[in-house]
């Protein structure tokens, strides 16, 4: 994708750099390829970003808002194991459109911009899906961090084409996990 040179600004930088990112993967984004990409010298992206740090935060914050703002139209109108498959099925389908983005969104972010991003409502929107379970708060606490754990975990094998050459297919495995998941939600084991 090309972008004028004239009228960069610190969201194209970043929206670029996403872009990069699904091309050549995420942890390949250097300033020095955004620039050569951009065709504008380096030091023409440090008047928008600080240093390499910054632009993969800003890829990363980029990346959990979008998937964030996919996750809530998903699942508007939805509870229990609809909640959960729609936000299941957002993640997996923006993993495969945008690999190099979703890779962004596991970066690891200091705690106060965490909470002034789009985490923050990823995290609500777990909490919310648990809501049409009858868990109690630290069991909450566990069901979002397996979650997120087998999500992200199926998203990345998945990706890696772990499950290509061998049957069932993934989207059968996809929801059987997905069946499986509501089951143990609705039938949590007494600690």
């Amino acid at each position: 994708m090309a972008y004028p040179r004239a009228g960069l600004t610190t969201d194209r930088v970043v929206r670029a750099g996403a872009d990069l990112a699904d091309e050549i993967g995420f942890d390949q984004v250097t300033p020095s390829e955004l620039a050569r990409r951009l065709d504008v010298k380096v030091a023409s992206l440090y008047s928008h970003i600080r240093n390499a740090q910054d632009l993969r935060t800003g890829i990363a914050l980029f990346a959990l808002a979008e998937l964030a703002d996919r996750a809530a139209a998903a699942m508007v109108g939805r509870a229990g194991k609809d909640a959960l498959a729609a936000y299941g099925n957002v993640c997996r389908d923006y993993a495969r459109e945008h690999p190099g983005r979703y890779a962004a969104t596991r970066f690891p972010l200091d705690p106060e911009t965490a909470a002034d991003s789009a985490a923050f409502r990823h995290s609500a929107m777990m909490r919310a899906i648990l809501h049409g379970y009858d868990l109690t708060e630290e069991q909450q606490t566990h069901a979002v961090r397996l979650l997120g754990s087998v999500f992200h975990g199926y998203v990345s094998l998945e990706l890696a084409g772990s499950f290509d050459h061998s049957a069932p297919g993934p989207q059968e495995s996809w929801s059987w996990i997905l069946d499986r998941l509501d089951l143990l939600l609705r039938n949590p084991v007494a600690h």
